[in-house]
């Protein structure tokens, strides 16, 4: 039971702390930072992943809508290993969403 004021406050903010959804802050990175994480060329991803596998809003951003371009590395990275994995394997459908690969 609730005794007083203080205890009452206690819980009030003890709930909202656990009802507050946390967002991973995210790591932005130049075409530069980038092509050194993933070994391409700078030219390379401006002229050939830019726009056609990396999109604007999902894997990178134009701050302030300027010319600079940020890339997202969780985004990115998540995406690779989503994608690197389903080309030319069978695999066996498991209920978790993964796959046996045999």
């Amino acid at each position: 039971m609730i005794k007083n004021v203080f205890e009452c406050s206690f819980l009030i903010l003890i709930v909202s702390l656990l009802m507050e959804k946390t967002v991973a802050p995210s790591t932005y990175l130049t075409t530069d930072e980038l092509s050194k994480r993933i070994k391409y060329d700078t030219r390379t991803i401006r002229d050939r992943l830019k726009d056609s596998v990396l999109l604007e809003g999902r894997h990178y951003i134009r701050p302030f809508g300027g010319r600079k371009t940020l890339y997202i590395w969780e985004t990115i990275e998540q995406d690779m290993a989503r994608h690197s994995g389903s080309h030319g394997m069978v695999g066996i459908p498991m209920a978790n969403g993964g796959a046996i690969h045999v």
